[in-house]
């Protein structure tokens, strides 16, 4: 996604910062095969006893187990495949069952209004969950603009992740083929679950 945003994110209190670091850590981690060296960072990873730092510390030890071969492999096999992956990572599928379909068209419509474009070199469809994650990072830390208040990130949470990525992550849990990805999909459905009840307590 291009930046229009000239905004210190560093202003934003320190739970702000970690939200938006953790959407972009699975957006970090489903773009793209996390080489060596992020894997050694996730490893350093340490949680707490709530359900998300288990889940953080399951990621750390899931990111201890392997190397960045295997992850690779993993991503290849879970998301693109020869003709398409096991699992599709997009809105518009899970929404309706096929690939660029009305919630695409919707997302696009919400991006322009909030400032975000994709950049040049990217191919995939905007409703893919990392470009998700990605544009809710930005929006908290100001990227495409000021950062937007709490009532504007809750539309699009609900509009374009809550709609359908707990689906997402529950599938990536149990399929059988993820290994490390596994723990990426629990990261994802726990950290879902702590943005809705937050939005909900702030209505």
């Amino acid at each position: 996604m291009s930046v229009t945003g000239e905004h210190d994110p560093s202003a934003l209190p320190p739970e702000e910062m970690q939200r938006a670091q953790l959407y972009a850590l699975l957006a970090h981690l489903l773009a793209r095969p996390p080489g060596g060296e992020f894997l050694a960072a996730l490893s350093a990873l340490d949680g707490d006893a709530s359900p998300l730092g288990q889940a953080l510390s399951g990621l750390a030890e899931a990111a201890r187990g392997t190397d960045a071969a295997a992850v690779e492999e993993e991503f290849n096999t879970l998301f693109i495949g020869v003709g398409g992956g096991i699992l599709s990572p997009y809105g518009s599928y899970y929404l309706t069952g096929f690939l660029h379909e009305k919630p695409l068209a919707e997302l696009r419509g919400d991006m322009a209004l909030l400032g975000i474009a994709r950049a040049d070199d990217v191919k995939e469809p905007e409703d893919h969950i990392a470009a998700l994650a990605e544009m809710m990072a930005g929006l908290i830390t100001g990227a495409f603009d000021a950062p937007a208040d709490l009532e504007a990130q809750r539309r699009f949470f609900d509009r374009h992740i809550a709609s359908w990525a707990g689906r997402f992550f529950t599938d990536l849990e149990s399929t059988p083929s993820a290994a490390f990805y596994r723990a990426v999909g629990t990261l994802g459905h726990r950290y879902l679950e702590v943005e809705g009840k937050a939005f909900d307590m702030a209505a």
